[in-house]
């Protein structure tokens, strides 16, 4: 499209590339502005590891409570009680050890950060019966015991001696069969 210019000339009309740069800084004038700022909240978790044990067992803690990963924080759970996390490397860390009489059940583990958000997830505890022996299956062919280096050494060598015994005697047919 031209138009007039003052001196009664008519203006150029706009290139695509002057059209479509114009239409990428508007769309990226509105994205910008437009942008909504993240939520408190969203960068605000725990995490158990491993999340199932067995009573007795420790586990690790990892949380993050959002900007605030620079003070400490305090996790609680009917589980192991209370511990407090402290900043690591960007997050806040911990362990804690999960009583030996602890009954099994699902326990919630709740963080509270100091600047006021919360956060929480389950830890399982489990109460499988530990065996006191290995199943009685045999004897255990590998299993160390009197005499069994022996045994293997005199087997060798005999089967050594039966080969060697096997290859002479074919030999000497051959040579006495050719002649």
């Amino acid at each position: 499209m031209r138009g007039l210019r003052p001196d009664g000339g008519v203006f150029p009309a706009p290139s695509t590339i002057v059209k479509l740069l114009g239409a990428f800084a508007l769309f990226a004038a509105f994205v910008l502005i437009g942008a909504a700022p993240a939520r408190a909240g969203e960068n605000v978790f725990i995490e158990v590891t491993p999340n199932s044990v067995q009573a007795g067992s420790r586990v690790h803690l990892r949380a993050s409570c959002e900007n605030n990963n620079n003070r400490q924080a305090q996790v609680d759970s009917d589980a192991f009680g209370r511990v407090t996390l402290r900043p690591d490397n960007g997050f806040l860390t911990g362990s804690a050890t999960v009583p030996g009489n602890k009954e099994p059940g699902d326990f919630p583990v709740n963080l509270r950060c100091q600047n006021g958000n919360t956060a929480s997830t389950t830890l399982t505890v489990l109460n499988m019966a530990q065996p006191s022996k290995g199943p009685a299956t045999g004897g255990g062919g590998t299993a160390a015991g009197r005499g069994t280096g022996m045994l293997l050494l005199v087997g060798g060598l005999a089967a050594a001696g039966a080969a060697v015994a096997i290859g002479m005697a074919g030999s000497r047919r051959r040579t006495g069969a050719g002649s």
